[in-house]
């Protein structure tokens, strides 16, 4: 097996790409109580256009098909449901679709290879019918209205429609009641075929285990299976401006809820990648951060009460930046915001908020590395965007007062920013 190993953290991960194209991580923890298992194939929602490993036409599905999957795969010829079968020993269970990567998952402290058992079984042997098919649209149906209802999801979902013109990114990952009443059985089974073959998938095991011992109890556990071709897969040509600023929506909410986002050009370069994410998380703490002046000034205005969280999310084809929060005057952080972008354009970034912010940063990476769930997922996830985690804690180093200088006029543009507000009925 490769030993990929970083020093600052003292962490190894054992990774070994397999035969049948499977590509199986184990990050052992000498002493560790809790043990965790997460299998995710390299298909998300975002993935309705794309031609099968050795077919020469292109394959469109309709919206949804991800995440109907992720739903489908629990449900057993005998009856059964692999989860209630996975919490009644004991262990917590669970399964996401996201945009980018399906992932099946389970910790616990007991019954770990009865709970592997069930996991890697259910996930290999899919069973669909017509009937549970028709069954399923009306549980997702309900999910979609859930959805639908839900505040939080819409202030976001909103802020991708005006964001994104063509981008998948602009639908919900659940689909629509319309589109998931076209998924039949054997949609499901072509697109299963192509994602669920194990050359698109990765395994992550993280506990107080042997590496070698590991691995040989996963092997045993698989089914024969060749690796398949490239799976090709097309996204529609993105502009880079947006549709419009702002959106609102009336919903039932104690206080408006606001997301701003900024468009931002994608890189296929892995290490820019890694740069880039760092500066952005650094550049939004420096601009709304609890300690940032900005913060201060809205929370001492009264026009904040709680906290303003930032993030980035990102691939290949698209990437966004992600400011939210609760406000009674969500025009007004939008403005001020813009304008403490500017003035730190014009300020320059001051070199010891910099070095505080960037050691701050570093802690909450060397954190992460004490949570099991954390590691697995951190490594599955960037694993799927062709990112070594490890290589967080080495090109921070990298980052500097120039190189974030690059990042907040290359990306914080105005020109490229929404506002989506979900406020009170009147």
């Amino acid at each position: 097996m490769q030993i990929i190993e970083n020093s600052k953290v003292k962490e190894k991960v054992y990774l070994e790409k397999l035969e049948n194209g499977l590509t199986v991580m184990i990050i052992p923890k000498k002493g560790m109580k809790k043990k965790y298992m997460i299998w995710g194939t390299n298909y998300g929602s975002n993935e309705n256009v794309f031609i099968v490993p050795e077919e020469n036409t292109e394959t469109k599905v309709p919206n949804g098909v991800a995440h109907f999957l992720e739903h489908k795969l629990f449900e057993q010829e005998n009856g059964t449901n692999s989860l209630d079968t996975l919490t009644a020993l004991g262990v917590d269970a669970n399964a996401f679709t996201t945009n980018d990567m399906t992932a099946y998952l389970f910790g616990c402290t007991d019954n770990f290879y009865p709970a592997m058992d069930e996991l890697m079984d259910y996930v290999q042997n899919p069973y669909f019918t017509d009937e549970n098919v028709e069954k399923e649209k009306g549980i997702i149906g309900q999910e979609i209205m859930m959805y639908d209802d839900s505040p939080d999801w819409k202030v976001y979902l909103n802020a991708m429609q005006i964001l994104y013109h063509n981008h998948p990114m602009k639908i919900d990952v659940v689909g629509t009641i319309d589109s998931i009443n076209k998924i039949d059985k054997e949609v499901l089974n072509k697109c299963y075929n192509t994602f669920y073959n194990l050359s698109n998938m990765a395994i992550v095991v993280c506990g107080d285990f042997e590496a070698e011992d590991m691995l040989g109890e996963i092997k045993k556990r698989l089914k024969d299976s060749k690796s398949s071709g490239e799976i090709q897969t097309f996204y529609p040509e993105e502009p880079e401006s947006i549709v419009k600023e702002k959106i609102e929506e009336e919903m039932e909410v104690s206080r408006p809820m606001y997301t701003i986002a900024i468009k931002v050009k994608p890189t296929e370069d892995h290490k820019e990648m890694v740069k880039r994410d760092i500066g952005i998380q650094i550049l939004l703490e420096l601009l709304i951060g609890k300690s940032s002046r900005l913060y201060k000034q809205l929370y001492d205005e009264g026009i904040i009460s709680g906290g303003i969280s930032g993030d980035y999310e990102f691939s290949e084809n698209y990437a966004h930046i992600l400011i939210s929060g609760k406000s009674n005057k969500p025009e007004e952080v939008y403005d001020k915001i813009k304008k403490e972008i500017n003035i730190q354009k014009q300020e320059g970034i001051s070199q010891n908020e910099f070095s505080r912010i960037k050691k701050k940063l570093y802690g909450e990476y060397v954190k992460d590395y004490n949570d099991i769930e954390n590691i697995a997922n951190m490594f599955l996830s960037n694993y799927f965007l062709g990112i070594n985690s490890f290589d967080y804690l080495e090109q921070i180093d990298a980052i500097d007062v120039e190189y974030l200088t690059q990042v907040l006029n290359d990306v914080f543009k105005e020109e490229k920013m929404v506002i989506s507000i979900v406020k009170n009925k009147v």
